[in-house]
């Protein structure tokens, strides 16, 4: 595990899960936002899983482009993403790394294969999985 972390207040960690079980059977994907360089979350973006998909995600970029752009106005930054797995671990798979943008970016998995739901935080870089502490506040 790496000296990272993100910081996730339950609230936001309770915006996650509801979204993730509302969106059952498909994975549910949504933006975290916060301070630029800042490891804490101050907002949760629900998004549209434009797969439509129980087995991947694909971040609707319109959703993606109205997130950034709100954050950007309010000095905001995206840090990261978040997605479920409905009944695996919440472990990056395959196409999740394949999929990494931004290696500054944080992946957050909620996997709803337990309950309750578990959320684990990953930093992909060149294709290398590192998983990170997921702090509550």
């Amino acid at each position: 595990m790496s000296d990272r972390r993100v910081v996730v207040s339950e609230e936001i960690e309770r915006e996650i899960v509801d979204h993730a079980l509302a969106c059952k059977p498909h994975e549910m994907c949504g933006l975290l936002v916060g301070r630029p360089d800042s490891d804490v979350v101050l907002e949760f973006h629900p998004c549209r899983n434009a797969a439509a998909s129980a087995i991947v995600y694909t971040l609707d970029p319109r959703d993606y482009m109205r997130v950034e752009r709100s954050a950007d106005d309010r000095g905001l930054a995206v840090l990261g993403v978040v997605h479920s797995h409905t009944h695996t671990e919440a472990y990056p798979s395959a196409t999740d790394v394949a999929q990494a943008p931004d290696p500054h970016w944080n992946y957050a998995i909620v996997s709803l294969k337990y309950d309750p739901a578990r959320l684990r935080n990953f930093r992909i870089i060149a294709g290398e999985i590192t998983e990170t502490a997921v702090t509550r506040h």
